[in-house]
């Protein structure tokens, strides 16, 4: 059964769709089959991997108003073992959509629709990631419902903490009712500029205050990585050699080995 891991952070910029493509991709490369569900209407996910709306009949929005089955809106992409279902503007109105659909159906529980279509594909991979929006609306609240743990990417610069205790009150309010077994997979830093004293503090005030949670590899900022979307690649395919792709390599066993596999 495929472990579902979202990567959730309410604050944007801070390398949370990169991770999701990089890391989905790295694991694929390890030979795990892998689906990215794109939660974002942005749909910054979808695009990184080379679609556009003309490549897709189905999105993630149709999935979670019952509109079409999760199966529909699996598209394979190029890169080894991974798949996607992608997400468009559409999703941008779920929360209208949802606050109607209970007030006129009393027995719909918004916040479980995403766990309900996961659950009748579970059996076909071996990781499912979720790159969330920033936001905590009820697309991440479904995410967090339906995920067995989150992955926080926070960035190696000044005021990095904001908006983290709010996020975690979220996943304990979940953790507290609509999903008790959601775990805390690991902190993951980004965008660490060595030339600078102020991502070695961060990096030290993280660790103090998330401790072992926090994962070993921290991901550098570099041009290459900020290029490889345009290209509609993960930077292990746009630059096998980076060290972006080293980095997202060295995380993608790092979740393995979290997760026994």
């Amino acid at each position: 059964m495929a472990k579902v891991i979202s990567l959730v952070n309410q604050k944007g910029g801070v390398g949370k769709t990169t991770t999701s493509i990089n890391l989905a991709a790295a694991l694929g490369k390890e030979n795990k089959k892998v689906l990215l569900i794109d939660l974002d209407p942005q749909s910054n996910a979808t695009t990184g991997l080379g679609l556009n709306s003309n490549d897709f009949e189905h999105d993630i929005y149709e999935v979670i108003t019952g509109r079409c089955s999760i199966e529909e809106a699996i598209k394979k992409t190029n890169f080894d073992n991974l798949a996607i279902i992608p997400s468009t503007l559409n999703l941008a109105g779920i929360d209208v959509e949802f606050v109607k659909r209970m007030l006129e159906d009393n027995t719909f529980h918004q916040n479980e629709q995403l766990k309900n279509a996961i659950n009748e594909i579970r059996h076909i991979f071996d990781f499912i990631i979720i790159d969330c929006q920033p936001s905590l609306g009820l697309g991440t609240m479904n995410a967090l419902v339906a995920s067995d743990s989150v992955i926080i990417p926070v960035q190696c610069e000044f005021y990095a903490l904001d908006g983290i205790t709010q996020l975690l009150n979220s996943i304990i309010m979940v953790q507290s009712g609509m999903n008790p077994s959601l775990a805390i997979e690991g902190v993951l830093l980004t965008m660490l500029d060595g030339r600078t004293n102020i991502g070695l503090e961060v990096i030290e005030e993280i660790r103090r205050y998330f401790k072992d949670k926090v994962f070993n590899t921290i991901i550098p900022r570099l041009v290459r990585l900020v290029e490889a979307p345009s290209h509609g690649k993960p930077i292990n395919e746009y630059d096998p050699t980076s060290r972006a792709t080293e980095a997202y390599h060295n995380l993608a066993r790092e979740v393995i080995e979290r997760n026994g596999n």
